[in-house]
Parts: structure tokens; sequence; C-alpha cells
């Protein structure tokens, strides 16, 4: 058979054997939107030519009955050779009743499967790769306890030491800080805190102060309940890994303290206290058996808060915001002596401005009156105790130690400052009648006097 004319027109009804020279010859007649060249060797292959001279392949058969067109991509791009090749891919599939795009589909499912699978595969590897210090800010700031509007500030800054890195140069005596207990399990992943990694940090950290890591572990344990409250965080953390049987034997006793200043042994620590060479200090000590005040709330005392008018304290509480207490007269003239070098009652030269820790000075107290075993605190409870011998209510010693309210003994309600003054004058005069001081509540501050029993 004679090969057509390069130069005679296309029979758009038959097919061809497609060549180079065919496809760049054939253009679409002005009369028609577009023609096929069909191919006479791949069976449902043609060139779809339009008006505007575009030229792309297609592929078109029944599946079932069912018309089937797939475009194969424009030419020259796509090859003569190229498209013929899957042609026959098709032609094969359909041939066997196979719908290509159910194949298709099915790779493009598996495709994204796989896809999200990886992504979050992923994404579970950032998650467990979530270390301790990553979130602890964010405890930090969200962790407040329940039904609280937000930490207490004592603890709060109590968390802020414990986590610290170190490295900073002491405030007292030389050198830098150690990094405080909790630190060491910031690198921790979340999934890596368990029982075994606990025990192992516990052990270390008890060898520097047993008490000290007790505390520390307490306030992690709450770190882990908070972690274990939120979805995010649930599935990567084990909120009973500091429970392990080997931390709790060898946490030390947690038998509540009792220590308070017994009658006899006021003389002597009230004259311990009178000869410290702190004024500030001794002051300060003297006040908190006087008024039964938390270290930090009496620490924070500013003479704004301080009314010799009407001879009333407003102290930071613990329950409340504050409390209001009267201001006996003995006390009056003890805070009346102290300079004022700023805002603060009990100033210092520290960076806070105030009183910090007077531990150093109440053991040279103790030293001198030969009493083991009374710690700050135990001011507090001698307060409460020594109101209760002066024959003060329960209630009103409750009322100036700012004790959360009960209903229980007398039936509790909050007395105004002039109902309280009375109870807590007569506490004070109690405690100097025991301690052996003499007190003129006309004399001046100077004339204040210890008499030796």
């Amino acid at each position: 058979m004679a090969r057509p004319s390069k130069t005679a027109a296309i029979d758009f009804a038959a097919t061809h054997d497609l060549t180079h020279g065919l496809l760049e010859r054939a253009t679409c007649p002005a009369d028609a939107p577009f023609v096929l060249v069909k191919d006479a060797d791949k069976k449902g292959l043609r060139l779809r030519i339009t008006k505007a001279g575009g030229k792309a392949w297609q592929f078109e058969t029944r599946i079932k009955g069912k018309l089937f067109t797939r475009a194969l991509g424009g030419w020259p791009a796509v090859s003569i050779d190229q498209a013929k090749a899957e042609a026959h891919r098709l032609r094969g599939l359909t041939e066997q009743g196979i719908d290509p795009r159910e194949g298709e589909r099915q790779q493009e499912a598996d495709k994204a499967a796989a896809i999200a699978a990886h992504a979050a595969q992923l994404e579970a590897d950032k998650v467990a790769a979530i270390t301790v210090g990553d979130i602890w800010p964010r405890y930090l700031q969200e962790g407040k306890p329940k039904r609280k509007d937000a930490w207490k500030p004592g603890y709060r800054a109590s968390l802020d030491v414990m986590a610290a890195p170190g490295g900073v140069k002491k405030v007292r005596g030389q050198g830098l800080t150690r990094p405080g207990p909790i630190f060491p399990l910031m690198a921790l992943a979340l999934g890596d805190v368990t029982e075994d990694a606990l025990q192992i940090w516990f052990e270390r950290e008890a060898l520097a102060g047993k008490h000290q890591a007790a505390r520390a572990l307490m306030m992690f344990r709450g770190f882990l309940r908070w972690c274990a409250a939120r979805p995010e965080y649930r599935k990567l953390i084990d909120r009973d890994a500091g429970k392990a049987p080997a931390i709790l034997e060898n946490l030390p006793s947690n038998t509540k303290r009792t220590d308070a200043i017994e009658a006899a042994q006021l003389p002597g620590w009230w004259q311990g206290v009178e000869q410290l060479n702190n004024r500030t200090a001794s002051v300060y000590l003297k006040a908190l058996v006087l008024t039964g005040a938390r270290k930090e709330e009496l620490a924070g005392l500013t003479w704004a808060q301080v009314d010799f008018q009407w001879r009333k304290l407003t102290i930071a509480d613990k329950v409340d915001q504050t409390r209001t207490i009267p201001l006996t007269p003995y006390l009056a003239q003890l805070l009346g002596a102290l300079p004022r070098i700023n805002e603060f009652v009990f100033a210092s030269a520290s960076k806070a401005g105030r009183i910090s820790d007077t531990r150093s000075s109440h053991a040279k107290a103790l030293q001198s009156a030969a009493i083991d075993g009374l710690t700050i605190h135990g001011l507090r409870r001698s307060f409460s105790l020594l109101g209760e011998a002066a024959g003060a209510p329960a209630g009103a010693i409750a009322q100036v130690m700012g004790h959360k309210p009960s209903a229980t003994a007398e039936g509790y309600r909050p007395r105004s400052v002039d109902a309280l003054r009375p109870y807590l004058e007569k506490i004070e005069a109690h405690i100097l009648e025991q301690a052996g001081v003499t007190f003129d509540a006309k004399a001046a501050p100077g004339a204040l006097r210890v008499v030796a029993g």
C-alpha cells in the first residue's frame, strides 16, 4: 500500500499509523471545534486537536458498557511511544473488566494513608520527645491549686528555687549556687519519668538533704498530677511514678512538729533574743511570739500597714488577702523604736530589702538559753499555747493568728479589731509576765527592760 502524500488531506474518520510528521501537520478544520487523529495500532488511542491548535492525547474505551476516557497529556511533551505504552496498559486492564480509576483511587488512598501515618509518627515522636523542662513553664502558669486564683507566693517562689539551674553568685557566702533538686529532672522526656528514674534521682538528692529531697518530690508529684489531668500529656506520663515503694520507704518521718516555748524556758529565750546584736532580728522574733503571725507574713510588714494612731496592724494573710489585728502597747513601742530604712518595718540590706532568714540569729538565742529543737514556726505555736494559758477564747486566738475560720469550740464568729484588743493585750501581758519583762505602757521605747527572775 502506498504511503499517503505528506501534503494530502488527513481523513479524520480513518485510523492512521501515527508519525511525528503526520501529527505535526494535522490541524483542526475551521468548521469543527476539534478533530481526532486515531491510532491504527492501539485501539482507543487518539490525538485530540482543537481549533486553537492544542494537541493532547486521550484514550477511550468501554468498561462493562460504560464509556471510559482518560487524558494522557499533551503532544509532543508526551511522545507517540509513551502514549502507545500507556494506551496498551489501559487496554490490558479494561479488557479484564478492571476500571483503572479504582486502582488509582486505591493507590491515592494508600498514598494518603502512608503520608498521614508518617505525619502521625513524626508528631508522636515529637510529643514523645517533650521534656519536663519544655512544659514546666506552662505548669507554673496554669498549675495553680484547685479553687485558688494563684499559687501562694511562698510556694511559687519555692518552685522556682527547686527547679533553678544554679550557677548564680551566692547572696550570702562565697561561690555559686548549686542546681535545685528538681533541676536534674528537667532534661527527662515525660515518658522517661519512671519509678526507677525517680528513685535514682531521689537517692542522689537525699545525699545532700533528705528533707529537701522529700519536699522536692512532693512538689514534683504535683507536676505529675497536673500532667495526668491534661489529655495532651496523659498518655505520656505515669502520675504514680513518685510513689515507688523504694522511695516511700526512704522518706523522712512526716511527724507533725509540736515544738513550742515552755513557760519555764520563756525568760531564757527572751533574754537570748534581747542580747542579739541585730536589733531588727530581735524585735522580729519577739513580734512572732506576740502576734502568732507566720514568719513570711510578718517579714513583709510595711510601715504603711502599721497604724500607730488607731493601734492596728494589717498583715498579709494566707487564707484571706489581709487580716487586721490590734497593735498592742509593748509591740507598738518595739516597732516604734526601729529605724525607718525603707518601706519595710523589718528592713535589711538584702536585695529584697526586708528580713528574710533569722534562723542563725534565733540559733544564737537558743544556744544562749540552752534550748534545743525550737523552730521559727514553733514561736507561732507558742503564741497559741500562751494565749490559752492567758485565758483568751480559742476563736479570738485563731482570728489573730489567721487560722481558717471554724465553727468548732465557741461557735466561731469574726470579731472586730476593738473586740479583739482586750484579748490580745491580755495575751501580751501574760507573755511579758512569764518572760520576766517589766513594762510601762507610758514609758519611752528605750525604757523597756528585762528583769531577771
